[in-house]
């Protein structure tokens, strides 16, 4: 079994945060960072059952990186420079909703209690936004959810978890095309599993049904010829069909955080399934046939293209490898093949 590894992650990161691109495995210093980045590094940080001194220090980089990006207001900046510059506006955006959902974990699973009390004062801040954006909601419910865990009266965290799945359903579960937008576009998976947060965690029977179909749906959508084939980067509609490219890793890293959130939540072996499939995907079951992981330096591939993987490794894919990595341990051993040494 494969497990999760930080090697490259430690070469991307330094005393100010994690930098966003790669050539290869050589970090592109122009490019800087973002802190949609760090947000990912915090969050799988967060769920590693034990830290050494190189995941904490790595940790306590990201948590400070999200924190400085954060205004008074609980709005988020997204770029730095090397030089330390912030550049760009405070806004609601992506990097808003992903810092909520880092902070909202770091409260409930880090290992440090300085670390989430950071968190618990962080999260406060955040929660009391608004996004007109989708994606941004549900990446802060996500944060809401796992806050939710440790202390399941929050009313800010309560308040976002549900109405940003009212504003994701109800769903027509007898339409050809369920799916509350008119095209997948991404990070697909996450819809679908604040739809189950909220079912399982606001006692919201239709909002779990309605998780369930969304994430069934998409799962049979984005399964071809026994491999996931996931949506690609231009998304992808009713008229559209598999394999498409390029396929981006955090793709995969949401379809698996959906399938354990689905397999928690209901015991369904076909949720089990699913994550396997998101592993499976990085060891080479997709459409290219391609090991999207490097196993000396560490890193993740940056996207699946029809010919095999963009080499580059990156933060966000790396991360992404990481965090679906992380569920390998959950999964049932599978037997080893006759005469197999």
């Amino acid at each position: 079994m494969i497990v999760p590894s930080y090697g490259h992650l430690s070469t991307l990161t330094d005393a100010t945060g994690i930098l966003e691109h790669a050539d290869h495995a050589v970090p592109r210093l122009e490019h800087g960072y973002c802190t949609d980045d760090a947000t990912r590094l915090l969050l799988v940080l967060a769920r590693e059952p034990v830290w050494t001194p190189v995941l904490r220090d790595l940790a306590f980089v990201a948590l400070r990186f999200v924190t400085e990006a954060q205004d008074a207001e609980g709005r988020t900046i997204n770029r730095r420079a090397v030089d330390g510059t912030w550049t760009g506006e405070h806004t609601t955006d992506d990097c808003w909703g992903r810092s909520v959902w880092a902070f909202g974990t770091a409260y409930a699973r880090a290992r440090s209690s300085p670390m989430r009390h950071t968190a618990l004062v962080q999260f406060g801040l955040g929660a009391t936004r608004r996004s007109p954006h989708l994606r941004a909601m549900v990446f802060a419910a996500l944060g809401a959810a796992e806050f939710l865990v440790r202390d399941p009266g929050d009313r800010a965290a309560r308040a976002l978890l549900g109405e940003t799945a009212d504003r994701i359903g109800p769903i027509d579960h007898s339409a050809a095309w369920p799916w509350p937008e008119p095209r997948l576009t991404y990070a697909n998976a996450a819809v679908a599993e604040v739809l189950i947060a909220a079912g399982t965690l606001l006692n919201r029977p239709a909002a779990l049904a309605d998780g369930l179909h969304l994430l069934g749906w998409l799962l049979a959508r984005e399964t071809y010829e026994g491999h996931l084939s996931v949506t690609p980067v231009g998304g992808a509609g009713p008229t559209d069909h598999a394999p498409g490219f390029d396929q981006q890793p955090i793709e995969i890293a949401a379809m698996a955080d959906a399938c354990q959130r689905a397999r928690a939540a209901t015991r369904d072996p076909k949720w089990t399934a699913g994550l396997q499939l998101a592993v499976d995907w990085f060891a080479g079951a997709n459409d290219a046939g391609a090991v999207m992981w490097d196993s000396v330096t560490e890193g993740g591939f940056d996207g699946l293209t029809a010919t095999g993987p963009n080499q580059n490794q990156g933060a966000e894919s790396t991360l992404a490898w990481i965090s679906t990595t992380q569920y390998a341990a959950l999964l049932p051993v599978r037997p080893e093949p006759v005469g197999a040494s």
